[in-house]
């Protein structure tokens, strides 16, 4: 059900983006979608040139602040580092 704190969540984090250095190269990830009731965000991941959609579960740490694991090193990537873009 579409809620307006839904609708306002969804507008808050939309597209933001967020560059990580895997020790090789640069991933850039953009937020699609994010459900905090079901603990997932799904995530456009560029990495080499080549774009991937991909379901993560959405993770909280003992501070509160959300995240997910990334990679086989399961990089902690914290929704809050993501920015919005302006180009």
């Amino acid at each position: 059900m579409k809620t307006k704190e839904n609708i306002d969540v969804f507008k808050k984090y939309y597209l933001n983006e967020f560059t990580f250095f895997d020790d090789e190269n640069d991933v850039t990830f953009n937020i699609i979608g994010i459900d905090f009731e079901k603990q997932l965000i799904e995530v456009a991941i560029t990495n080499l040139g080549r774009i991937s959609v991909v379901e993560y579960d959405l993770k909280q740490d003992k501070n509160g602040n959300f995240y997910f694991e990334y990679g086989c090193t399961y990089e902690k990537i914290e929704v809050n580092d993501f920015e919005t873009i302006n180009d």
